[in-house]
Parts: C-alpha cells; structure tokens; sequence
C-alpha cells in the first residue's frame, strides 16, 4: 500500500483484541515520535502511560467511561510540560520566564506535534489508535489521578490496542473546503451547503440526525454534542485548571 493510500485510509480503532503490546515496543514507537519538530528544540512534552487495571480505573470517569479506556491495550496522555525544562533552567544558573501563555501555548503546540507523531507511527505498525477529546474536559481529574506537578497540563490522550475487527473510514471535507491560496477566501452560504452536502447525505449522517431527533446534522453538534452550555462549563475548567498549574493567561 502507498503512503498516499495509507493516510487516505486511516481509522479511528475504538475496540481491541486483549493482545499485549511490550513495554519496549511502546517505548521504541515514542523514541520515533520524539524526532517530530519542536520548538527550539525544548521538546516541552512528557507522557504518561497506563496499563494496569486500577489506573485505567481511575482515568475512565474523567473520559466519561468511553469504552476505550478499560478496552485499550495501554491509555497515554500526552502533556504540555514546562517542569522539566524550567527545572533544568534553574540548575544551569538560567533565569526562566515561562509562566505566560506564549509559553503554555508553545509546550500545546510540542505535545500535539509529538502525539500524532506517536498516533501515525503507531498506526503504521499495524496497532489502533483513539484520541480523547475528553482530556480537556477533566484536565483536574487526570491530573490527580496521574499525580501531575505545577506546570505539566494533560492536553490530549490516546488509547492505543490491536484492532478488533475493522473499523469505519471517517469522511472528510473536500481539499476546496479548506485550501485557500495566497488569501482567505471566506464562504457564501452557497459554498457552505456545497462543502457540507457530501457529509450531510452520507447514511450514517443521517441516521445520527434521526437518533437526536434533529432537523440538521449541524443541530446534533451545537445542541447535543458541543453545546455552548457545555463548553462555557468546561472552559472555565480548564482555564483556571492551567492558572492553578502556574501560566498566567
């Protein structure tokens, strides 16, 4: 199969068979992941895996008890982290002056280039993988349960596993709807329902429309699965969460 072919083709694998993946193999796929680009070369990320039953049993409330994490081979949350770096910053005679949200924004950046660094190289092995959108959610929770120092801030986590069985390809928009050349081009309402038709008329679209009992696919995400309630909620969450960690926002 072409690389081409292989990103075209790419799933999200939510179910596992119980088949182990080593200790080494992890290790070795993140060693990999870590030759992603990163600012400065600060690498301002750190990892924590979970494999054991009672870890696993911790995390899962904080993602909403998705399946996927008692399912999973191994759960590993992937941090923004300053700690390191300021700590060693502070034993080389350095002043450090990262407590800013340039700063917490530049270590989000490193640690989402390096997960799906890991995400992709894991894949390619042959494993599956889920992100949890979830970690922004709960970021207190899994902090506690992962005991996370003052500036490490859990960004995103990915239940890895050998597949069980096949998995459906998402859809996605057409290159139109979001390459713009040389200036952003904005859309008409025309060229939205153009853009967005294709996924509106695809059967499992319109069976999650009739399982929400809405009108529009747009309607099951702002009144159902993102709505403004709950992202005002869980903003506010995070937002203190990560001033409490030591970035002032």
């Amino acid at each position: 199969m072409s690389e081409n072919n292989f990103f075209l083709k790419r799933k999200t694998v939510r179910k596992y068979t119980k088949e182990n993946i080593s200790d080494e193999k992890i290790a070795q796929m993140l060693t990999e992941a870590s030759h992603a680009p990163t600012t400065g070369n600060m690498q301002l990320y750190s990892v924590v895996t979970t494999r054991t039953p009672e870890g696993k049993e911790k995390l899962s409330p904080a993602h909403f008890n998705q399946p996927s994490v008692k399912g999973c081979d191994v759960v590993l949350t992937f941090c923004a982290d300053f700690n390191r770096f300021v700590k060693w910053c502070e034993v080389s005679d350095a002043v450090p002056g990262y407590d800013n949200f340039q700063s917490f924004m530049t270590a989000v950046l490193d640690v989402t280039i390096f997960a799906q660094q890991f995400c992709t190289i894991a894949e390619m092995h042959g494993y599956g993988c889920c992100y949890l959108g979830t970690t922004t959610y709960n970021a207190p929770q899994i902090a506690e349960a992962l005991n996370l120092p003052d500036r490490v801030v859990p960004v995103t986590t990915i239940t890895l596993g050998v597949p069980d069985g096949d998995a459906p390809t998402s859809d996605r928009l057409p290159i139109e709807a979001i390459l713009h050349k040389e200036l952003y081009v904005d859309y008409d309402d025309d060229t939205i329902k153009s853009l967005y038709a294709e996924k509106e008329a695809r059967e499992d679209s319109k069976n999650f429309v009739a399982e929400n009992n809405k009108q529009t696919l747009a309607q099951v995400f702002t009144d159902v699965r993102y709505t403004k309630e709950a992202n005002e909620v869980f903003s506010k969450i995070y937002f203190d969460f990560i001033k409490s960690k030591g970035f002032e926002l």
